[in-house]
């Protein structure tokens, strides 16, 4: 027999609830943005943002960039420029900022977008992370030593999810 579900979103809440106690965050992060950077041979760069929201994505809100002041691969210049460019862009439209950001790359990159958002006044404001591939690491800002969250677990799922999503 089918039992009646009382609450369709349990599921989403619990996720949620689980991952703002991973990640140490003030609130759920029901909207994430990802970013992330790639080249084809060390030319032609680009980078790609994608946008869930109460972790499902929302591909109409995905976007593409290209990077216009970077020449070659340098992965921790364009993502200084990204980071720079798609919240200068919020900020000037008045429009709300995400719960979380996630920067594909580890140390490197996630110091990179720190950077773009001291620059615009928004450091300490959005919070962010950086996951690293090979080990799954989570790096916070200004924190050398990675966290790292069970293989199991709901939170490390749907960040790879989203990860994963910016990949494609």
């Amino acid at each position: 027999k089918q039992i009646k579900i009382v609450d369709p979103d349990r599921h989403t809440n619990r996720i949620m609830a689980q991952m703002k106690a991973d990640l140490r965050l003030s609130v759920e992060p029901r909207h994430i943005e990802c970013f992330d950077n790639s080249n084809i041979q060390g030319s032609h760069p680009t980078a790609s943002m994608v946008y869930f929201k109460n972790g499902k994505p929302l591909k109409q809100q995905y976007r593409r960039y290209n990077i216009k002041t970077v020449i070659g691969p340098d992965d921790f210049s364009s993502m200084t420029e990204i980071i720079y460019r798609r919240y200068d862009r919020l900020s000037k439209e008045k429009k709300t900022f995400p719960d979380l950001i996630v920067v594909d790359g580890g140390k490197g990159q996630l110091n990179a977008a720190c950077i773009s958002l001291k620059n615009l006044g928004l450091y300490g404001k959005v919070p962010i992370i950086g996951i690293a591939k090979r080990l799954e690491e989570i790096y916070f800002p200004e924190d050398s030593i990675p966290i790292y969250l069970n293989k199991k677990s709901s939170s490390l799922k749907l960040l790879q999810f989203i990860r994963d999503e910016a990949h494609r």
